[in-house]
């Protein structure tokens, strides 16, 4: 049997170490402050393609907007990979009590389901 201390886990959160960004001396953006920026309009583009999406009467422009809602999405993994890469999006594990009580609470809600 193999030694399973020397496996790790698949599920543990490596945070990159943080790459030193240029130090500026006025309101000048980095290349953090980029990415952030973008980022943000990522998700802010894809929350409202989301809607639009569901809401859309006509199925060419629901075609459309379907396209760019992933393409938007994908942009939106795109960034948040790279600035993870760099260290600039760090992940904190949950703790197992938080997870068990986040899952109690959803199927608490789908118990209350019609269907």
């Amino acid at each position: 049997m193999q030694n399973n201390q020397n496996q790790t886990n698949p599920y543990e959160i490596k945070n990159p170490q943080t790459n030193q960004l240029p130090q500026t001396k006025g309101p000048e953006m980095n290349e953090r402050d980029f990415l952030n920026d973008i980022l943000a309009t990522e998700k802010y583009i894809t929350d409202n393609f989301n809607v639009f999406v569901r809401e859309a009467s006509n199925h060419t422009l629901y075609q459309t907007a379907i396209t760019v809602l992933n393409e938007s999405h994908v942009a939106a993994r795109n960034l948040f990979n790279l600035m993870f890469k760099k260290g600039w999006y760090a992940l904190t594990a949950a703790q197992q009590q938080d997870i068990q009580k986040a899952s109690q609470q959803f199927q608490n809600y789908q118990s209350q389901q019609p269907y």
